[in-house]
């Protein structure tokens, strides 16, 4: 069958294993990693280790097939449509995702901590469950959860990090610009940028977490701050991650020539994750960070 006549009729690839495998192995890993956080002895840690190899060599195969599958020709219009649409969609689930997390620390903050130190018609919470509790920002709670705990200043790692993150927006842009001038050198060197700045805010990052938890006691476990804190910061971080392993992908893809000024989608989705999570992450430095 001729190029031109599979792109007559929308392509439909054959049955495959791979999603089954990858769910598979995201739940060996998320099952690892949900058990070294309640404290297992060991084999958390390794069935969490074995998932994120599962997961990183179904990534590779899953990538490989879809990529052979372009270069075939396999895709054109309908295709390139519904490609479209499922990445907007797909970052639409991840702004309700997020947007759930932000809603946990608005409620938190505005809400519940006001209602524990007695404000509106709460008093009678105060009065007879936590009297003498005052209303503050950040706290751990009435009850003092996980003792006491410093917080990230906002000016110092997370300012760094905000200006590596949205510089990485300019050179992914820039990259974008290369590619459709046909500039192969603006585009991999664009791209090589951002992959450094990506790898740079999570080496930060983890220095971030490193100094919480052993300097400072802030820790998953530091109340109700703690807690939106790492959640908020640390699925942000997780996506950064996600990230910087696509556009790896995606660079390498580029610097054995794939793509051209008219048929770059791959490109083009991996570019709108990324300037989504450098949106979120201004989200982040403002409402976790400053204010």
């Amino acid at each position: 069958m001729s190029v031109q006549t599979r792109n007559e009729q929308y392509y439909v690839p054959e049955p495959s294993a791979w999603p089954f495998m990858m769910t598979v192995s995201m739940i060996v890993m998320l099952g690892g990693f949900a058990a070294v956080l309640n404290g297992s002895d060991g084999i958390g840690a390794y069935a969490m280790a074995a998932g994120l190899a599962m997961v990183l060599v179904m990534s590779f195969v899953w990538f490989r097939g879809v990529i052979r599958e372009n270069r075939s020709g396999a895709y054109g219009a309908q295709e390139d449509m519904t490609f479209r649409w499922a990445m907007s969609w797909f970052i639409f689930s991840e702004v309700m995702f997020f947007g759930a997390f932000f809603g946990a620390l608005f409620y938190a903050r505005v809400l519940s901590v006001p209602w524990l130190a007695g404000e509106g018609s709460e008093f009678t919470t105060n009065e007879f469950l936590w009297k003498g509790f005052e209303a503050s920002w950040p706290t751990n709670g009435p009850a003092g959860v996980g003792g006491e705990f410093g917080i990230i200043p906002p000016w110092g790692v997370p300012f760094l990090n905000t200006i590596l993150l949205l510089t990485s927006g300019v050179t992914l842009t820039i990259a974008h610009w290369g590619l459709k001038e046909g500039s192969r050198l603006k585009l991999n060197l664009g791209l090589a940028a951002t992959v450094a700045l990506g790898l740079a805010f999570l080496f930060f990052q983890a220095e971030e977490y490193i100094h919480a938890y052993q300097d400072l006691n802030l820790t998953l476990s530091s109340g109700i701050y703690g807690s939106t804190f790492f959640m908020l910061t640390g699925f942000h971080g997780m996506h950064v991650t996600l990230g910087t392993i696509m556009l790896i992908v995606i660079l390498g893809r580029c610097l054995k020539g794939h793509f051209s000024e008219h048929d770059h989608f791959g490109f083009e989705a991996v570019a709108w994750y990324w300037h989504f999570v450098d949106v979120v992450w201004l989200g982040l430095f403002v409402f976790v960070y400053i204010l």
